[in-house]
């Protein structure tokens, strides 16, 4: 199911981006924990009450921008709300509802999207009752919070689930794989969709059950059905010009969302840029399968190509199990392979490994390399299986799951990955207390 887009909107120094770490559980808005990349983060994938949503942390909006730095967040922002799927406009409670507060409650009136407003900061009784002033902005029920001390998020929470769509069966996804073309605009996203449907002879139609201005294809390749989902750049009546790299950011996340497996493109002549390198990101946060497909690889000298290979593999080491392809989509040069490679990475990541194979190469990666004591203490590990629902995903039981150090995490992610791949597919550790009891072990004791 894909996940709904929830944008927090409101002026500077309000507190959005608090309220973004508090939701997500840890300090994101500034750095990712990734190997490999630090990046400023505007995106948490969040899972609240069941259900997932992706948060979007906008820019401070200037009621009056005066310098192009001010303009370009305001229209980042524009965009934000133009692909919300909700808005959580968040206000400050000490400053009252100020005139930049009323601006842009008339703008979210105009967006038509379903809004929650939330007073931030509300720390003291008598802020507490300065709540309902808020009413006067129009904007429904105002809640009060404080991100910094976490009151109030669980009824902030339940009342953005309670304004979203319900979910209907007519707007399920169909069954099969479903590929996402993404990556920054100018790219070739649109050749390669236009080059593979050309060469499957695909039928190209409206996604039914989807209110997104995009068209999508149904590939059928090898008897197999294939969705190519289109970020290709379909933009609304008016935005064009407006925060167009952050917009097509959107327009990739909302594809991510939706798919199996990521085709991130990437153009041969610029290298690999932090946006690209944010895309990707995102692919693998969100646990989906990734190939990397370098466009316009006939621009490349043949005397540079080796050297190219080189550097991009370095740059993408934090993803080193992900595939890459070298491809002309204008030429058509090496669009045959790309259907073929992502269908495998499909079949990885739907794979399920034998529970008994799965303890054996826990046993012998604990055997060859014990986990270092903290102190007096020394993780054990009772229980790994692989989850019933997502199969990338493995759980551990552990005695004390604070005992995990993060570099341990990454050597068992190799070890599973040596014994069974996962190629293009991300892998998620999870590590939970073990009950007390346990007859059977796997721990090995060095």
């Amino acid at each position: 199911m894909t996940r709904p887009i929830v944008a927090i909107v409101g002026r500077p120094n309000v507190g959005k981006s608090t309220l973004l770490n508090r939701l997500a559980g840890r300090r994101i808005a500034v750095v990712a924990d990734l190997p490999g990349t630090t990046r400023d983060r505007v995106f948490a994938f969040v899972s609240w009450q069941g259900r997932d949503l992706t948060v979007v942390d906008t820019g401070g909006w200037q009621t009056k921008p005066s310098t192009s730095l001010e303009q370009k967040v305001r229209q980042q922002v524009e965009a934000a709300i133009a692909q919300a799927d909700i808005i959580i406009f968040l206000v400050d409670a000490r400053d009252g509802a100020i005139a930049s507060d009323e601006e842009i409650a008339d703008i979210l009136r105009s967006a038509d999207k379903p809004v929650v407003l939330a007073i931030n900061k509300v720390d003291s009784v008598r802020q507490a009752d300065q709540v309902t002033d808020f009413y006067q902005l129009g904007m429904g029920e105002p809640r009060g919070i404080s991100a910094h001390h976490n009151r109030g998020i669980e009824e902030l929470m339940d009342a953005v689930l309670a304004s979203l769509p319900a979910r209907s069966i007519s707007a399920a996804e169909p069954d099969g794989a479903k590929l996402a073309i993404v990556g920054r605009p100018n790219v070739g996203k649109s050749t390669l969709l236009n080059a593979l449907l050309n060469d499957e002879r695909a039928v190209v139609h409206e996604s039914p059950g989807t209110t997104r201005d995009s068209l999508d294809a149904m590939v059928r390749w090898n008897n197999k059905d294939i969705l190519l989902v289109d970020t290709a750049g379909i933009k609304r009546r008016g935005r064009v010009d407006a925060g167009i790299d952050y917009y097509s950011l959107l327009r990739s996340l909302q594809a991510i969302n939706r798919c199996d497996v990521a085709l991130l493109l990437i153009d041969a002549g610029e290298f690999m840029t932090a946006q690209d390198m944010h895309v990707a990101g995102y692919v693998i946060e969100a646990g989906k399968g990734l190939l990397l497909v370098v466009n316009k690889w006939d621009l490349v000298p043949q005397m540079q190509r080796q050297e190219f290979q080189r550097n991009l593999e370095s740059r993408f080491r934090f993803g080193s199990y992900v595939p890459f392809m070298y491809v002309s989509a204008q030429r058509r040069q090496g669009i045959s392979k790309v259907l073929p490679q992502a269908w495998e990475i499909w079949q990885e990541r739907q794979k399920r490994v034998p529970q008994a194979a799965l303890e054996e190469v826990v046993k012998e990666a604990l055997s060859s390399h014990p986990p270092p004591r903290a102190g007096s203490r020394r993780l054990r590990i009772d229980r790994a299986y692989q989850d019933e629902t997502q199969p990338a995903t493995f759980v551990l039981e552990v005695n004390d799951p604070r005992l995990v150090h993060f570099s341990y995490q990454r050597y068992l992610e190799n070890k599973l990955r040596q014994s069974f791949a996962f190629r293009g597919v991300p892998l998620k550790l999870v590590f939970t207390r073990a009950a007390r009891r346990r007859t059977k072990r796997i721990e090995v004791i060095a």
